[in-house]
């Protein structure tokens, strides 16, 4: 078919030119002096990503879901008991692998387009008052439902029981596009990886570590080899890996850095929250309902929208990509084939969007969903234009 694809699936998002060409050079000595610069100024500039002046970068060839793992056998235990706020398809994925590594879980569920419920969290810690629990786990953007949990909130909570527990938390569709701040909130471990705001492919485990976490490592107990953090500090300090590094993705991520930076992270949260909001209002002239109930906890990197019922989002998927090249999320866990999702992150400008929603719009009608050509394409754009 000819033109480009249109990506809009919530990650691994559309790779920048620049960033390829980056990724391009020659592979180098990753034992010498130039290798040892690009370590040292991923490492530098991730901290800025982070928001952290106190935080340590710990860089992994891997994916998010090694980071999950990374960031649970270094600071835990088995037996040890943990908290989980459940809430869609990646924080229960969080919290099995916790509990794949004889980690108690204990779980707050809440449903599909609920958010991470702070007062329940509050209520559970303070009635630990032995501290069995050991730590929270969070996932800051729940990629399957499109909803951004509180976590300066959660972090609040533990506070004013004066609960010890860590907090863990799962930045990988947020980092880079929603507002994280890991020393303001007081997080004690954040994992990414570098397939959606770094706009990067897959490839990496991206870890923040606080000192407190550095702390709690030294007598944790879970098994590890590959994902010990401790020869990771100590080599990337040197600006080296303990094992074979992707160079090739280190120095595409300077170059993102150096593009998010020329922006300025500001303007990159805000440019998300524009296109996002200019996303909703394109469901909402469609008349189709958002999977988020709450206005104050949508997504500004993917929106989740929901089916009529009788029609199945993962066929409205796959009639959409074979017809206009067009990739949209499918529905996962609870809501598999019944909401479709929209990526709206990364490298993404207002033509890039209204693209990919005038798509959606004429997919939807071809499909059968009695949506008005425009509506959804004209609201987005009055909304851009205002």
């Amino acid at each position: 078919m000819s033109g480009r694809p249109f990506l809009q699936i919530p990650g691994p998002t559309l790779v920048p030119e620049r960033i390829v060409r980056a990724m391009s050079q020659p592979i180098i000595d990753h034992r010498g002096p130039k290798f040892e610069a690009l370590v040292h100024d991923c490492l530098q500039g991730l901290k800025g990503i982070f928001q952290t002046e106190r935080g340590r970068i710990a860089l992994y060839p891997g994916s998010g879901t090694g980071a999950w793992e990374a960031t649970l056998v270094n600071t835990l235990s088995p037996g040890d008991r943990v908290l989980a706020c459940v809430n869609g398809f990646f924080s229960t994925g969080f919290a099995r692998t916790a509990a794949a590594f004889g980690v108690d879980v204990e779980r707050i569920e809440v449903p599909y387009g609920a958010s991470v419920p702070a007062a329940q969290v509050e209520a559970r810690l303070r009635a630990d008052e032995a501290h069995e629990i050991r730590a929270v786990l969070v996932v800051h953007n729940e990629t399957s439902t499109g909803v951004t949990a509180n976590v300066a909130a959660v972090r609040a909570a533990m506070n004013r029981v004066s609960h010890p527990a860590l907090l863990l938390v799962d930045t990988v569709s947020s980092l880079a596009s929603i507002d994280f701040r890991f020393d303001a909130w007081g997080v004690d471990v954040a994992l990414t990886g570098p397939q959606k705001g770094l706009m990067l492919p897959p490839g990496m485990a991206i870890l923040a570590v606080s000192e407190r976490a550095i702390t709690v490592s030294e007598k944790a107990k879970c098994p590890r080899s590959y994902w010990d953090w401790q020869p990771v500090f100590e080599r990337n300090r040197r600006g080296q890996f303990p094992y074979t590094p992707a160079t090739a993705l280190l120095f595409g991520l300077r170059e993102a850095i150096a593009m998010i930076n020329e922006e300025g992270l500001p303007n990159v949260f805000a440019r998300h929250a524009r296109l996002a909001e200019a996303c909703r209002r394109a469901a909402r002239a469609w008349e189709l309902p958002l999977l988020c109930r709450d206005p104050a906890e949508y997504s500004n990197t993917l929106t989740a929208v929901a089916m009529p019922p009788g029609y199945d989002s993962d066929a409205f998927i796959a009639h959409a990509y074979r017809r206009v090249n067009l990739s949209l999320g499918v529905g996962l866990g609870d809501v598999k084939g019944k909401v479709f999702r929209i990526g709206h992150l990364g490298s993404l400008n207002e033509l890039d969007l209204l693209g990919g929603l005038a798509g959606v719009e004429m997919m939807l009608r071809e499909f059968g969903v009695p949506v008005k050509l425009g509506a959804g394409l004209g609201a987005a754009e009055e909304f851009l234009l205002s």
